[in-house]
């Protein structure tokens, strides 16, 4: 690792310099013109002690924990605050490694050559900002040139700053379009007594960064309205975040409220690509490119014991709200998905799991109806914990 004169405007630029010295360089000289510093991070296999014998797996695992621990350090003494990339596929996945540590909001680039499944992956895990190259990263000539000038230009511009004011309570909720009026009407009532909500897609890579900045610490509560991502998680839809989802409240000990929103439907894209073996099912075309499944009693009954098994080895208090009347807006009385039944399922296998700790209540509206949202924020603000403002006056 080497770094320049300035400090805490410092840029830290992450490459495998065996290779990509040159585009280093390059981004280097251009961000220093700027009036930033720069530090340099190589994350190339010479710079570690590698044999010809060595486990390539192995080995990038190992070269990014150490560059993690070299950008962990320089973030937490205030040296740095900005990172760039750059690499081609081994590189990027050693790159996303090496930030993964840093703060959401952290600027992070990273110019690749890698597939873009590798980059999609990346985007599903982290903020960082993904600069496809196009073309293969083989010294700077003119097509690298325009692209590494731009993202040298752009990284140079931004620093990471925390907030400076007052930090309110935040808590995170998890929406789907189906259960949007609900999540408006928490957000809204969140707001009028002063408390922050951050909004997470229930479509996957949602699921998964909020967990992620659960564990992170970001949180003061959980208002989990829509666990859809359990359904794709059972079923092999598209919107999975994975069996990991639904643990870090409890991990973190937080305040969590559990709701079944939209656990009626799994997730596909256009029609051709829903699995064979549900051909018999019953579908609804959300969009040309989306197609929903409406999950069994079967399926629900699944889906809920997963979720009791979840809540039961939590830490800190949860509360399950069950809306009788349907849980998303193709689950109401005349719509494509109304089945009591399968909703019925749903809690019969939460109670299987559920420890007597954890409070169910049975809310007779539909999860769209605002009386389910003042319920849900109700036990929010009932426990979350207040932050304590020092008086600036002692």
């Amino acid at each position: 690792m080497s770094q320049s004169k300035r400090g805490k405007d410092a840029v830290a630029i992450v490459a495998t310099m065996d290779t990509k010295q040159a585009e280093a360089s390059y981004v280097s000289d251009i961000i220093r013109a700027s009036g930033r510093g720069v530090v340099s991070v190589d994350v190339g296999t010479s710079s570690v002690a590698a044999t010809r014998s060595a486990d390539p797996a192995a080995l990038l695992a190992d070269i990014g924990r150490r560059a993690c621990a070299s950008v962990n350090v320089l973030f937490a003494e205030g040296r740095i605050s900005a990172v760039i990339g750059i690499a081609g596929g081994k590189g990027s996945g050693v790159f996303g490694e090496v930030v993964a540590d840093l703060p959401f909001g952290f600027p992070k680039l990273l110019v690749s050559s890698a597939r873009p499944a590798l980059l999609a992956e990346l985007a599903a895990k982290s903020d960082i900002l993904l600069y496809p190259t196009l073309v293969d990263l083989f010294g700077v000539n003119g097509f690298t040139a325009r692209i590494l000038t731009n993202a040298a230009h752009a990284i140079a511009a931004m620093q990471y700053k925390p907030h400076g004011h007052e930090r309110r309570e935040i808590v995170a909720i998890t929406a789907f379009g189906v259960t949007t009026p609900a999540v408006n009407q928490c957000v809204r009532l969140l707001s009028e007594k002063n408390i922050e909500a951050i909004v997470f897609p229930a479509n996957g890579s949602g699921g998964r960064k909020m967990e992620a900045l659960i564990d992170a610490g970001e949180f003061d509560a959980v208002l989990d309205l829509t666990t859809t991502e359990l359904a794709d998680d059972l079923s092999g839809g598209m919107a999975s975040a994975g069996p990991d989802r639904l643990t870090a409240a409890g991990r973190r000990g937080i305040p969590q409220l559990i709701a079944p929103g939209a656990v009626d439907m799994v997730n596909f894209g256009i029609a051709s690509s829903v699995p064979e073996r549900f051909s018999k099912r019953k579908f609804y075309s959300h969009t040309p490119y989306t197609t929903l499944m409406r999950t069994t009693p079967a399926e629900t009954f699944e889906i809920g014991r997963r979720t009791g098994l979840k809540l039961a080895a939590a830490k800190g208090v949860a509360c399950v709200l069950w809306p009788s009347e349907g849980v998303s807006d193709y689950d109401r009385h005349g719509a494509v998905f109304y089945d009591p039944e399968a909703n019925a399922a749903w809690l019969s296998g939460l109670r299987s799991t559920l420890p007597p700790s954890v409070i169910v209540q049975e809310i007779p509206c539909h999860i769209n109806d605002p009386a389910f949202a003042a319920a849900a924020v109700g036990w929010i603000l009932q426990n979350i914990e207040e932050e304590v403002v020092p008086d600036e006056n002692v």
